[in-house]
């Protein structure tokens, strides 16, 4: 694996130090890109020299850039959405290092929602099926309960699908929710809603960045098989103390950031909590007084630049959900993360990230009851080294490369109970694992037209024991079972993952693009529920097991027209996948010593359309999203090997955003959604046995929910401008004209004719109104 790494890298710089006849001398131009007003870096600004119009870089994840280019006198041009662009000659005659502060252009009459700070960045970028999010756009997007949330707002872009109302987790391009990697400061987010996908675990006051990949995905990341979901968060203002928070009808928020050694070091704190709870205390009720019904969140960071060339960052996550009944029963569950970064610039050319990472998500279901008391518990938990090398090899190429190594422990359940208890205790075996990968890439800008992302990521995976480890054959009968001590290795999977993605300008408004990438995955989750739940199961790769893997070829045209104002795409993808999980009918996989005998295992294929139209920015702007898709799974033991329609799978899915700035101080906006049904398994058919009523069910998912749709509404009020103090008034309309979405639909016995079945639909959501007050200081 080593060894193929090296050749790569070597062949890479090999290509890129050809001599050039008549070769200028060369200068380098690096530094670091930041909000003037905060200190915040900015990730993606543009850099760029004015007369060199094919010779520009974009500011990195922490906001480093580095331009080479040929001795002369140039203007140097750096420009960042809503931010003043920074015009100022420069004479290029030796390396020099610079520290550029832009300026927020509060002045600004319109609203921008371009998803990229370099306003033709989609055309020229070879990346393909990447997406990053303005903030401010969330902001205006009318959400369920007024809450700000990016995933709910990432669930409109086009080949991103929500797994239905009340959740957070999505689909990506016909992929499962769990072969998402979330990532928040580089620490994985292994459940990312609170109180059951009502919210996410994001409190947007928090976040500084995010981007999400759905496709060509650089080979720094790895370890999920649809996307890369990464959320990056705020440094913390190093020039100003600051207060800023919003008090809604069911969660109240507050962030504090300021200078702890100005123009140095900063901090940053954000806060929220729900207080449903505080409400239930008000009932005659005794038992509902008692209840529990609420989750909190806690992002911290700090930040420390050393001198010129090395900073430091600590960043963490806290968050706990707790859901109870007084002396019934108490289901709690959270995410725990941390981040320990150092960057350090080795010289203009050659940039290191090194990272130290902890990530932990458990949950506790516990019950009080005399005679079946009983507790469960389940974790897992990663602790993650790696580091990430960016060299500015030339102007025409920028290497990345790396080494990552994670260890995995899946505690599955434990149950432990009283000597009075009916429920016996049971230790469920925690597995251990340990994910090792080595990349490298290279963005290589061949001329004026033609530009190339490629490169290669190698995955090593190691089931590590102590443990007993049962080996089953392809009837799911126990064949071997052999018992393993600490570090010895049960068994090892090495995957190659190649990455390419091209990109071809016909001029400067329009682009083709294609991609191919190779992911795979080797933690996995079981789960018989389309929705977020606590009690998610995550398992290994195995002797059983095999890693799931990907791969997706995808082409697109990219247009930008009147000055950028307005941006069309449409890709097309395929996506064929190896080696996907289920479970048998009936299976029992909570508390299982040997759920591995209840899995089954297939494959899946994917493939469709997007098309996505955005009005960038403008007194009205938005965008439309389209997707014409089908996704489909084939098991040997379900429908007879014959491939079948997965629940995601979704003909149509239609997002409409629209934001209107009426004035300085009214903001209207909108969003409306479309999508066909999920597909289900409806019953065919019924008999009796005993008088009790048996459901015959024939094809798994060849039936579908009803069309799904809604209309929500937004409108921000801004409070009177003040020289400190700003405030702001959110209402919202959630299902504006309380369309009944069918959640769930089952089948019952028709009351007053037996012999007939009506089916039963159960709706979340009707017409839910919301208001939200927001202050920064």
């Amino acid at each position: 694996m080593h060894r193929l790494f090296f050749y790569v890298f070597f062949l890479l710089i090999s290509a890129s130090l050809i001599p050039k006849a008549n070769a200028q001398k060369r200068y380098t131009i690096d530094g670091t890109v930041k909000d003037a007003a905060t200190g915040e870096t900015l990730i993606g600004a543009s850099v760029r020299l004015k007369e060199l119009q094919q010779n520009g870089a974009a500011t990195n994840a922490y906001g480093f850039f580095s331009l080479t280019a040929p001795e002369g006198d140039y203007t140097l041009m750096i420009s960042y959405i809503g931010y003043e662009t920074l015009s100022q000659p420069i004479k290029l005659n030796k390396n020099s290092q610079l520290t550029v502060l832009l300026v927020n252009n509060n002045t600004l009459k319109e609203i921008s929602i371009s998803s990229n700070s370099h306003k033709n960045d989609n055309v020229d970028n070879p990346q393909m099926g990447v997406n990053r999010l303005d903030l401010s756009q969330a902001n205006n997007v009318p959400v369920i309960f007024g809450e700000k949330d990016i995933l709910k707002t990432i669930q409109l872009l086009p080949g991103v699908k929500s797994t239905g109302d009340g959740n957070t987790g999505f689909y990506v391009r016909g992929g499962g929710a769990d072969q998402n990697l979330i990532l928040l400061d580089e620490a994985t987010v292994y459940n990312a809603s609170h109180l059951f996908g009502f919210f996410s675990t994001f409190n947007s006051d928090a976040i500084k960045d995010v981007s999400l990949y759905k496709g060509g995905m650089p080979a720094q990341y790895g370890g999920r098989l649809s996307s890369v979901l990464d959320i990056k968060m705020l440094d913390g203002n190093d020039k100003n103390f600051a207060v800023q928070g919003g008090i809604g009808l069911i969660s109240s928020r507050i962030k504090v950031e300021g200078p702890i050694v100005k123009n140095k070091s900063s901090f940053m704190i954000s806060a929220r909590r729900t207080y449903a709870d505080l409400f239930l205390k008000l009932s005659p009720d005794s038992a509902t007084r008692g209840a529990s019904l609420y989750f909190y969140d806690l992002n911290a960071k700090f930040h420390y630049r050393l001198d010129d060339k090395n900073t430091v960052y600590l960043s963490g996550y806290f968050g706990k959900d707790v859901l109870g009944l007084k002396d019934n029963f108490e289901t709690n569950w959270g995410n725990q993360t941390a981040t320990l970064r150092l960057n350090h610039i080795f010289n203009n050319k050659l940039f290191l990230n090194t990272s130290f990472i902890y990530s932990d998500y458990n949950f506790v279901v516990q019950s009080f009851s005399s005679n079946n008391d009983f507790k469960v518990t389940s974790k897992i938990r990663d602790f993650n080294l790696k580091e990430d090398f960016e060299y500015f090899l030339s102007d025409k190429n920028t290497l990345h490369f790396g080494i990552n190594g994670t260890h995995h422990a899946i505690s599955p359940g434990d149950i432990s109970s009283s000597n009075n208890s009916d429920v016996n205790p049971q230790t469920i075996q925690t597995r251990n694992g340990l994910e090792s990968t080595v990349y490298i890439s290279d963005d290589w800008k061949v001329g004026s037209k033609l530009n190339f992302l490629y490169g290669v990521r190698v995955a090593l995976f190691s089931l590590l024991g102590p443990g007993k480890f049962n080996t089953y054959d392809a009837n799911d009968m126990l064949t071997s079972s052999a018992n393993y001590n600490s570090g010895e290795v049960v068994q090892t999977y090495i995957n190659a993952e190649p990455r390419f993605s091209v990109s071809y300008k016909l001029n400067d408004q329009n682009s083709i693009k294609a991609s191919y990438n190779r992911n795979t995955q080797n933690i996995h989750l079981v789960s018989n529920s389309t929705a977020s739940s606590p009690t998610d199961l995550y398992v290994m790769s195995s002797n059983n097991i095999k890693p799931g893997i990907s791969d997706q070829v995808a082409l697109g045209f990219f247009k930008n027209s009147v000055n950028n104002q307005y941006e069309f795409s449409t890709e097309v993808y395929y996506k064929r996948l190896q080696n996907q999980i289920d479970y048998k009918n009936g299976a029992q996989l909570i508390a299982n010593q040997d759920v591995e005998s209840q899995l089954v295992y297939g494959r899946g294929r994917a493939y469709g359309l997007e098309l996505f139209f955005k009005k960038r920015y403008g007194k009205l702007n938005g965008w439309i999203g389209y997707t014409l898709s089908k996704t489909e799974n084939q098991f040997d033991a379900v429908n007879r090997g014959n491939y079948f329609a997965a629940t995601q799978d979704r003909t149509h899915d239609l997002s409409v955003v629209g934001i209107y700035k009426l004035n300085n101080r009214w903001t209207l906006s909108s969003t409306f959604v479309y999508g066909t049904g999920n597909a289900v398994t409806y019953p065919h058919g019924k008999y009796n046995i005993g008088g009790l009523t048996t459901l015959y069910y024939s094809e798994r998912n060849a039936d579908r929910l009803p069309a799904y749709s809604r209309l929500d509404l937004g409108v921000t009020f801004e409070g009177k401008p003040h020289k400190r103090f700003h405030s702001s008034w959110t209402f919202g309309l959630y299902n504006a004209y309380n369309r009944k979405n069918p959640y769930t639909i089952t089948f019952q016995d028709n009351p007053d004719d037996p012999t007939r079945t009506q089916a039963v639909k159960t709706s979340l959501f009707g017409r839910i109104p919301s208001v939200t007050y927001n202050f920064t200081y």
